[in-house]
């Protein structure tokens, strides 16, 4: 059985951050967060910012937290955290200045449901927020307008990948994004015809006749629990009512400091599920990622 989407309590949720964190040192902290917690909550919503006082005291750490880099609510993976704003300032630069410089300080890994038909490559796209109906998404815009993009309505963003294995019609994915927009990696996935396992808002857009995948508009494809085939289902141990529980299969594995990589192994679920695939497991900066992911230390 995979791990489920419904949220956890406080106190269940503290206890797994309390027993994921992957580095301590100096103002320095970094945990494996679980997927479905967001980083900054609506008011009175369980989030990551609300409950790191108490998990401040629990860990003994006599200073503030503040959050340097996270992946997003439904990723799960590395959350950076700081006590001293100097570090915080510090990082933050230094991974504009590394993207700016044509470096990938973040990698992620993806299940997704369907092979790019390339082995690697790039996913370059405007995107934007859209209004549909009473909810707002986030929308790929291939041919922006300068005045789109001078007003900032639409944001160039760019993602490489990099297949690391393929099995029965899923495949595991490294994933560099240069640029961050929110869903962004979700959207990408989507316009190689190859969403996540787990993805549930955009994953609707990618159709299929005859086995053969092909993109629908967002505006043709309202957002529903993914569709997975029977024989997938099956090799996942999946009854048709546990799939909307499905987490996301996008994991923040590894982010590269001036000091060097920080690593987060993935989840359960994740790893039971590239099990049940027969998937390879997602490889580690000392266990063979490519040499591309690393940035010189400073």
């Amino acid at each position: 059985m995979h791990t489920q989407r419904r949220p956890l309590g406080p106190e269940k949720t503290l206890g797994l951050l309390e027993a994921s964190v992957v580095h301590q040192e100096g103002a320095l902290l970094a945990l494996n967060k679980p997927p479905g917690l967001p980083v900054l909550g609506q008011p009175g919503e369980l989030s990551l910012d609300a409950l790191l006082p108490v998990l401040r005291r629990r860990l003994g750490l006599p200073a503030e937290l503040h959050v340097v880099k996270a992946p997003a609510r439904e990723c799960s993976g590395l959350v950076l955290l700081s006590s001293c704003y100097h570090t915080t300032k510090k990082l933050q630069q230094f991974f504009t200045k590394a993207r700016q410089r044509g470096q990938y300080p973040a990698t992620y890994c993806a299940v997704t449901v369907g092979v790019p038909a390339e082995a690697e490559g790039e996913i370059r796209t405007g995107l934007s927020w859209q209004q549909q109906g009473d909810t707002a998404m986030v929308v790929p815009v291939p041919a922006p307008g300068c005045h789109s993009l001078a007003r900032k309505e639409v944001k160039i963003t760019l993602t490489r990948y990099r297949v690391l294995g393929a099995r029965g019609g899923c495949a595991l994915l490294q994933l560099q994004p240069k640029t961050a927009f929110p869903e962004q990696l979700q959207v990408h996935l989507t316009l190689l015809l190859c969403p996540a396992l787990g993805d549930h808002e955009h994953s609707s857009r990618v159709g299929s006749v005859l086995g053969v995948p092909f993109l629908l508009t967002p505006e043709a494809a309202p957002t529903r629990t993914q569709v997975l085939d029977e024989e997938l289902l099956s090799q996942l141990g999946l009854s048709l009512q546990q799939i909307r529980h499905l987490p996301l299969h996008i994991h923040l594995q590894e982010l590269v400091l001036p000091k060097g990589p920080l690593y987060a192994p993935p989840p359960p679920h994740f790893l039971r599920t590239l099990r049940c695939l027969g998937l390879p497991e997602c490889p580690t900066a000392a266990g063979g990622s490519p040499p591309h992911s690393a940035l010189p230390a400073h």
